[in-house]
């Protein structure tokens, strides 16, 4: 029987720079839903094996084509989030 484990990641603020301000809902919403399913999957899982505190993560810099919806937009943050808290 596999056990389950609760994650709680909790994030204060979420800063993007050069982004529409009409988009921050629909890009936080994003980012929610892909960090949820990529740790889910069990591609996140494994850094969470321990209790981690963090109190900033960087995700660096990536460039988005300027036709990019806020789901794309939110996928790209919730995969450079992980990879920041990975690091």
């Amino acid at each position: 029987m596999k056990s389950q484990s609760d994650i709680h990641l909790h994030i204060e603020e979420l800063v993007l720079h050069g982004f529409a301000p009409g988009d921050k809902h629909g890009i936080s919403e994003a980012v929610e839903r892909e960090l949820a399913r990529l740790i889910s999957d069990g591609a996140g899982f494994s850094i969470f094996s321990e209790n981690t505190s963090r109190d900033r993560v960087d995700g660096g810099h990536f460039r988005m084509a300027d036709s990019a919806k806020p789901a794309a937009i939110g996928a790209q943050i919730a995969g450079a989030v992980l990879g920041g808290i990975r690091s």
